[in-house]
């Protein structure tokens, strides 16, 4: 069994990880076109739900990742100048750069050494395969040399969204709601690691135009978004890291596979930062292709039909969940005139997966806040 895989992120590594751990005489090729260190953002979020997919399938990953990863019970949504606590949202934090290291490590005990540093041009130059896997991402070359093929849809948001670090660990994962003289303007940060991080400042097209920042370079704009958000920061610093502003890209496919091509993860689909999926569904998307190759024998003309047969409803409902908490997202200006409670419980309630009866169960001390104050749990998101 030949497979080569383009891209090594999290996808393509673990890709390569489980098909050498599943058949010890694969032959496994992987191409990157990035240096192994290089790595664009800051941390990486997976909820407590996808963590225990992950061991589940995989314990001697889920045993090397977790003890690196920084963990909270909480979310915290800040308001015209209210924090308010939503409990019991279980989530983990780890920096991108450690743990590509640590899947690097382990797929180097499989003797797995990815070709870093080779940009391929076509895939007309990959050595012969039985399996070609696209984990290179949303500029995909495996799925954009047959775009037709796969069905590729793809379009952007109108919000605008620039991707930091700082040096400074918040307690939990906190969305940070501002009014400015150019407009609202959002921050999502988390802590990855001790003293770190992410901090994502999100504004509307309205204020991004008023604020000027398609005019400005970097670090200009860096310092626009650190005095806006001083009181947030509290004196640490926005650290930059190809820190662009950008719009977020929906990107979907109808077939998942052509021939012995198969996609998964951000070069199949994307899912809004808002609810912090892009690695675990990477993750789970290969570990369904080769639970799905494994079911086949090996047969890729049976199983990569398989694979999508077997992922694409459960994708479906997270995918569909991230776009209605995008559809807030680009919306969140509207939102901004509830008061900081009705806000909260707005934002909690967004993607359209909790009613009453589960937020309840879910966040108790925040309910019975929230039932205090006489409002109606069932608010329309």
């Amino acid at each position: 069994m030949k497979t080569v895989i383009m891209g090594a992120g999290p996808a393509g590594l673990y890709a390569a990880i489980l098909i050498k751990r599943a058949r010890a005489d694969a032959q496994v090729t992987v191409f990157e076109q990035n240096p192994p260190d290089a790595t664009f953002g800051f941390g990486v979020v997976f909820s407590d739900q996808a963590l225990a997919f992950l061991r589940e399938d995989d314990p001697e990953t889920a045993d090397l990742i977790e003890p690196h990863m920084k963990r909270w019970s909480d979310i915290a949504i800040v308001h015209r100048g209210e924090r308010i606590v939503i409990d019991g949202v279980g989530f983990a934090g780890i920096g991108r750069l450690e743990l590509m290291q640590l899947l690097q490590g382990r797929a180097a005990d499989f003797g797995i050494r990815p070709q870093y540093d080779t940009r391929i041009e076509s895939l007309d130059s990959l050595p012969e395969a039985d399996l070609v896997i696209g984990a290179d991402g949303l500029n995909s070359l495996v799925r954009r040399s047959s775009a037709d093929l796969f069905g590729e849809e793809l379009g952007e948001r109108n919000n605008r969204f620039v991707w930091y670090g700082t040096d400074r660990e918040f307690p939990a994962l906190t969305q940070t709601f501002i009014e400015t003289d150019y407009g609202p303007l959002n921050a999502h940060h988390y802590a990855y690691a001790p003293g770190r991080s992410t901090f994502i400042v999100e504004a509307t097209a309205e204020s991004f135009q008023r604020a000027g920042f398609a005019d400005m370079e970097e670090p200009a704009y860096r310092e626009v978004c650190a005095r806006l958000f001083a009181e947030t920061l509290e004196g640490a610093r926005l650290i930059p890291n190809n820190s662009l502003w950008r719009r977020f890209p929906d990107l979907s496919c109808r077939t998942w596979h052509s021939g012995n091509r198969v996609l998964v993860g951000d070069a199949l689909h994307t899912a809004h930062f808002s609810i912090g999926s892009g690695t675990r569904l990477a993750l789970e998307d290969v570990i369904a292709l080769v639970r799905a190759l494994t079911a086949h024998d090996w047969d890729v003309a049976s199983a990569l039909p398989a694979y999508q047969t077997g992922r694409e409803p459960v994708l479906r409902k997270i995918v569909s969940a991230a776009r209605r908490s995008c559809d807030w997202y680009e919306n969140f200006d509207r939102h901004m005139a509830l008061d900081p409670w009705r806000f909260a419980l707005s934002y909690i309630r967004r993607a359209g997966r909790l009613d009453a009866e589960r937020l309840r169960g879910m966040a108790p001390g925040f309910t019975t806040a929230l039932e205090t104050r006489g409002i109606d749990l069932e608010l329309a998101a």
